[in-house]
C-alpha cells in the first residue's frame, strides 16, 4: 500500500528520521490515523517512507477528501535501500531502522533503535509477535495489541515535537498546519498542569523561549508566555535526543477482554431482598441481593474477573416487582469467554432461576451495550399496587373520585430516607391515572399509572409535607402504605426473547 502522506509531511519525515525514530513513530507524529499502514511489516512501512522522502515525483495520497493542490515535483534524489528481509521478524532480531544519510538520501540500517519507543513498535507489533499471546486462555473475534509507554518517555516525545517544529533548514521555518498535530497529554505532564493546550514556536534565542499558547477552552485571548524552563529542559535533555544503546525486552503481557454485556428482565417476589448488597455503616444487614443472584451463575460462565450491575430504576427492599420485570443490564468484565449459542443462554437463564425462590430471570440475551435503558427513562410510565391504611373510617364513596383524577401533577422535595445519597432538590412528576379496589373501613388498594421516578410511599403519607399534593390531603385524613409491588416497567428493552 501506498501511505497517505501528504507533500507538506515530506520534510517532517525526513527531519524525524534524522533524530532517530523508528517508522511507526513517524506515523503517529504525522498523525496518520489509516490502521493498515500500521498492520503491514514493519520493514515494508520503514521502505515506502524512505520512497516517500526520496521519490522524484510528488505523492497524492489517496484520500481524496484531504487531497492537496501541489505546485511542482520535489526535487529528484537517488534512493539508496540496503538489502532487507521481507520476512516478518522474530522476537529478538535486529529491527530495521530507515536513516537519512549525509548527502540527503535515505537508507535501512540494522542495530538501530528507536529514540521514542525504544523499539516496542518496531519488535512487538508484528504478527510474529502477536501468535506468540494467542495461547491465553481467551475466547475472541480479534486480537489487537495496546503498548503503554512508560511516563519517562513523555520528554522524549516533547523533544521530538518540538524538533518537528524548529527550522529545517537555514531560513526554512515550518508553520503550524505544516507541523504534527500534537494531542497536549505531554504538556499536561510536564508544563500546564491540566490545562490542554495548542502551540507555535515564534521565537527560539539563546536565552528565551516563547510560546503562543492558544487556550480551546472558549474566547480567550491568545497571551504570550515566558517559558525559561524550557531553557533548562533542553540544557539537560539533548535535541535531538540521544540514540539509546539497547532496545526494550518484553517482560510481560496482559490480556484483556473487552466487555460483555448481558439483558433481561427479572421479577423479585421477596420483601427481605435488597436489589443491590445492603451496607450500612460497613455491616451487611441482607445475607443477598438481586444483582448477586444474577451475577454468580454468569460469573462463572462467562469466567469474568468482576462486574457492573444497572436496571431501569430500583426498587425498596420491601417491595416486590411482579409483571413483565424489570429490565437489567450486567456488565462483564475481562471475561475469558464470551460466545455462547441461544440455548447455551437460555440455560444460564435457567440456572439462575433454580437457584433461588426470590427473584426470576426472563427475556435474557447478550446485548451490545446497556445505553438503551436509559433512553428517555424519565419519559416512561411506571404501573404499582399498593395498600393503603387509613387513620379515619372510610366508606367506597370515599375513594371513587381518586378514580376521576387524571395528571396529577406532583412536587416533590427529595424524600427524608435517600437524602443521604440522593441532591437535596425538588422533582416534577406526573400521576396519571388511579384506580381502587375497597376493602374494609380502613383499607383499600390503590393501583397507580405513574411517571418514572415518582415516589409512591412518598405521595402516600406525605413525607411531612415535602411532597404536595398527597393522599392525606385528597382524603383529608391520615394515611400509609402496607404494601408496595411494582406491577409494570414500560421500557422496550431489552427485546422479548420467545419461549
Amino acid at each position: 500500500m501506498m501511505l497517505p502522506l501528504k507533500e507538506n509531511d515530506r520534510p517532517i519525515v525526513k527531519k524525524l528520521l534524522e533524530a532517530g525514530c523508528c517508522a511507526r513513530c513517524v506515523l503517529r507524529f504525522c498523525f496518520l490515523e489509516v490502521q493498515s499502514a500500521y498492520r503491514q511489516p514493519y520493514e515494508d512501512t520503514a521502505k515506502e517512507l524512505l520512497a516517500f522522502i526520496n521519490d522524484e515525483e510528488t505523492n497524492v495520497t489517496k484520500d481524496s477528501a484531504v487531497q492537496d493542490q501541489l505546485t511542482k515535483d520535489p526535487p529528484s534524489k537517488k534512493i539508496k535501500l540496503d538489502t532487507a528481509k521481507t520476512d516478518v521478524q522474530a522476537e529478538g532480531d535486529s529491527a530495521l531502522v530507515p536513516t537519512v544519510t549525509e548527502e540527503g538520501g535515505a537508507r535501512l540500517v540494522k542495530s538501530d533503535v528507536c529514540v521514542v519507543c525504544l523499539g516496542v513498535l518496531q519488535e512487538f507489533c508484528d504478527e510474529a509477535y502477536a501468535t506468540k499471546v494467542c495461547f491465553f486462555p481467551f475466547h475472541y473475534y480479534n486480537l489487537y495489541l495496546f503498548y503503554s509507554f512508560s511516563p519517562l518517555l513523555c520528554y522524549v516525545q516533547f523533544i521530538i515535537t518540538t524538533l518537528s517544529y524548529l527550522k529545517i533548514s537555514k531560513g526554512d521555518w515550518l508553520h503550524y498546519d505544516q507541523g504534527i498535530q500534537y494531542q497536549s497529554k505531554v504538556w499536561t505532564h510536564l508544563l500546564i498542569q491540566g490545562r490542554p493546550c495548542c502551540f507555535a514556536f515564534l521565537d527560539c534565542s539563546e536565552k528565551s523561549l516563547i510560546l503562543w499558547l492558544n487556550s480551546f477552552e472558549g474566547a480567550h485571548a491568545p497571551n504570550f508566555v515566558l517559558l525559561p524552563f524550557l531553557l533548562f529542559f533542553f540544557r539537560k535533555f539533548p535535541c535531538p535526543p540521544t540514540r539509546p544503546a539497547s532496545k526494550c525486552v518484553a517482560q510481560d503481557v496482559q490480556c484483556l477482554h473487552v466487555s460483555v454485556f448481558v439483558a433481561g428482565r427479572y421479577n423479585k417476589f421477596s420483601r427481605t431482598l435488597p436489589q443491590t448488597p445492603w451496607v450500612i455503616d460497613g455491616e451487611r444487614r441482607m445475607e443477598s441481593s438481586v444483582e448477586e443472584l444474577i451475577a454468580a451463575p454468569l460469573l462463572s460462565s462467562f469466567r469474568a474477573k468482576g462486574f457492573n450491575f444497572s436496571s431501569s430504576g430500583r426498587e425498596d427492599v420491601d417491595v416486590r416487582t411482579l409483571g413483565n420485570g424489570r429490565p437489567f443490564a450486567l456488565e462483564l468484565l475481562n471475561p475469558h469467554r464470551a460466545r455462547f449459542n441461544k440455548a447455551e443462554i437460555r440455560q444460564l437463564q435457567e440456572t439462575i432461576n433454580q437457584s433461588s425462590d426470590k427473584i426470576r430471570v426472563r427475556d435474557l440475551q447478550i446485548v451490545n451495550a446497556m445505553g438503551h435503558m436509559k433512553e428517555g427513562e424519565e419519559d416512561k410510565t411506571k404501573s404499582y399496587s399498593a395498600l393503603i391504611w387509613t387513620q379515619k373510617a372510610i366508606d367506597k364513596d370515599d375513594i371513587t373520585f381518586l378514580e376521576e383524577t387524571k395528571e396529577l401533577k406532583l412536587a416533590q422535595k427529595t424524600p427524608l430516607r435517600v437524602l443521604h445519597r440522593r441532591p437535596l432538590t425538588v422533582r416534577e412528576r406526573v400521576i396519571h391515572t388511579m384506580s381502587t379496589r375497597f376493602l374494609d373501613a380502613h383499607h383499600f388498594h390503590l393501583v397507580l399509572r405513574t411517571q418514572a421516578g415518582t415516589y409512591i410511599k412518598e405521595f402516600v403519607h406525605g413525607d411531612f409535607g415535602r411532597t404536595k399534593p398527597n393522599l392525606c390531603d385528597l382524603l383529608k385524613t391520615d394515611t400509609d402504605i402496607l404494601e408496595l409491588d411494582v406491577e409494570s416497567v414500560d421500557v422496550d428493552w431489552p427485546p422479548p426473547v420467545p419461549e
